[in-house]
This record gives C-alpha cells, sequence and structure tokens, in this order.
C-alpha cells in the first residue's frame, strides 16, 4: 500500500496553525461565542471560548486521522490507492471548510459582521465542486462514495452512478455559489432540497442501471 505520501504534512500544518490561530484570539475571546446561526443569518447559540479555541482543532485532527486511517481497513483499499491523489486532496478542501468556519466563528466572536450564509453556500458550493470532479475516479470501495447496495454489487454500476453523480453534485454546486448571493433562508432551503433530490435521483438511476444490467 502506498496511499500516503510527504503530501499528508499539508493538513497537519493546516490544523496546526488553526490551533495557533485559536491560542492567540483566545484572551480576547468573549465568555460566549456564537455556535449556531438560524437560517435567516442571526446568532441563536452559543458555547464557552475555552471550547470554541480548543475544541474544533482537536476535532479537525480527529476527523483527519479518521479519513487516513478507514482506507487501510477497507476490504478494497487497493481500489482506493487508484484514486489516492484525489482522495488526498478531497481531506484537504474538507478540512479547509471546516477551517473556514471555523476562523468566521472566531471572526463573529470578535464582535464582526458575518454574512454566515454567503460564506458557508460558497465553501459548500466549492466543496461539491470537488466532489463532482473527483467522483468519477472514484473505484469501488467501502470508505467514499455513493454506496448502495446496488452500486456496491455491480462495478459497471458504480462506474456509472459515480459519473452521473459528478455532474449532479458539479450542477448543485454552481446552483449554491449563485445562490450565495441570494437571502440566507433561500439558501438554506437549496441547499437542503438540493442534497435531498441529489441523493434520491441517484438512489433511483443506480438501482435502474442495476436492474438493467441484471436483464
Amino acid at each position: 500500500m502506498k496511499l500516503y505520501s510527504k503530501k499528508e504534512i499539508l493538513p497537519i500544518v493546516l490544523i496546526l496553525i488553526t490551533l495557533a490561530v485559536g491560542l492567540y484570539f483566545y484572551p480576547q475571546l468573549p465568555d460566549r461565542v456564537p455556535s449556531h446561526w438560524d437560517i435567516n443569518g442571526q446568532i441563536n447559540g452559543y458555547m464557552s471560548k475555552t471550547f470554541a479555541a480548543f475544541f474544533f482543532p482537536g476535532m479537525f485532527l480527529f476527523v483527519y486521522i479518521l479519513m487516513s486511517v478507514l482506507p487501510l481497513m477497507d476490504p478494497q483499499k487497493t481500489n482506493i490507492e487508484l484514486f489516492k491523489n484525489s482522495y488526498f486532496w478531497f481531506k484537504v478542501v474538507l478540512l479547509a471548510f471546516l477551517i473556514e468556519l471555523y476562523f468566521l466563528t472566531i471572526y463573529a466572536a470578535l464582535g464582526n459582521e458575518v454574512n454566515i450564509g454567503c460564506f458557508v453556500s460558497w465553501g459548500i458550493g466549492i466543496l461539491f465542486l470537488f466532489m463532482g470532479w473527483m467522483m468519477p475516479k472514484i473505484k469501488k470501495n467501502y470508505t467514499i462514495g455513493i454506496r448502495f447496495p446496488w452500486t456496491l454489487h455491480s462495478e459497471v454500476v458504480w462506474d456509472k452512478t459515480h459519473k452521473f453523480g459528478g455532474q449532479l453534485f458539479m450542477a448543485l454546486g454552481l446552483l449554491l455559489l449563485i445562490a450565495s448571493f441570494l437571502p440566507d433562508v433561500f439558501t438554506f432551503w437549496i441547499l437542503m432540497i438540493g442534497i435531498f433530490s441529489v441523493l434520491i435521483v441517484l438512489m433511483g438511476y443506480s438501482y435502474f442501471e442495476y436492474r438493467k444490467l441484471a436483464k
């Protein structure tokens, strides 16, 4: 297995920078830090500054380690090696999105106005665009991908579903980038309906391809 390389230092550095930012701003943070925004972009939840500053860098490290270890336990880990470079950059892009949310939280806690809906929409839109680009490259495995029973049963169904799914995710990503200019409440519903619709369409499409292949 050669899933990993020296590039893995990049996400580690990003996590360390996140921790350094938390430590630097910790004395300036108020006792209560925003933890949640409603669909109108208004703060409606808070957490302690200690939790905000130190829990999230630790969580990011846990997510990174988990995503790095799971492929090693996959029965088809040799397939993951075939798209290891794309998988590495997926870890980086996902981590960058989480860190963006962390920095926005710190920025808002320091008393600054934040259009959270716009930034979240842009972050998720870029994440979906990357996932759409990556999907056709993903080979059948149990760690990452569209894992319905019928996609896991057939390489052909897996490949067709991920090729079509890539197009849908890229379309949804572009839609979210455009929706970022709309009021937050519209962006929220576009995201929710979009994700639900994509999952339903992919479920139906993959099952139809499976039944067609079975015949």
